[in-house]
């Protein structure tokens, strides 16, 4: 089986340099690439796996497993903890946020260092008679561990915010990460 390609004339002004035919080239070689993947069942994940240290293979196979913050690394307070208390959970754990759960895990809300600077702006605010269940934001922004990494960015992206806690199906709080820890991985 052949093909026939041809063009009618060059692009060039004296019809000798190969302009034409070669982009006539380019195209049929797009085209044949693009048939020969569809044939075949190719898919995004073969293509990862085929170009793994690749910047498009990172973005196709790193998951929010791969670079979230576990255990003790997570920054973590009980829901009866105190702004003071929360406070001092983000220094330690420097992403910016806390997480608040209940006894047996589960994230009932988010501390962020917005959340503080909002916060401030109420000169009645005593930070050490304050709980973090009156300032905490109750529904905050998640992400599942088995998503792509490239997804957290995008939900970062979208929401304007710089960290995500990572939360399983069942709603227990299972890690964090923040936008350093993306660009780190070089996912962005």
């Amino acid at each position: 089986m052949s093909i026939l390609m041809s063009v009618a004339e060059e692009a060039c002004p004296l019809n000798l340099a190969p302009t034409a035919s070669t982009t006539a080239a380019l195209v049929m070689g797009d085209a044949l690439a693009i048939a020969l993947l569809e044939a075949r069942g190719f898919t995004a994940e073969d293509f990862a796996m085929s170009h793994p240290a690749g910047s498009l293979g990172r973005k196709l196979l790193m998951r929010i497993s791969d670079v979230m913050h576990t255990g003790e690394q997570v920054p973590c307070v009980a829901s009866d903890a105190s702004l003071s208390q929360a406070l001092v959970e983000m220094t330690r754990k420097g992403l910016g946020m806390t997480a608040v759960t209940d006894a047996d895990g589960r994230l009932l809300g988010v501390f962020t260092d917005g959340d503080l600077r909002r916060m401030l702006d109420d000169a009645d605010m005593d930070l050490r008679d304050t709980a973090v269940l009156e300032v905490m934001t109750r529904r905050p922004k998640t992400i599942p561990p088995d998503r792509l990494a490239v997804e957290a960015a995008k939900l970062m992206e979208d929401h304007a915010i710089h960290a995500l806690l990572v939360v399983a199906d069942d709603g227990m709080l299972v890690g964090a990460l923040n936008i350093h820890d993306l660009l780190r991985a070089r996912v962005v």
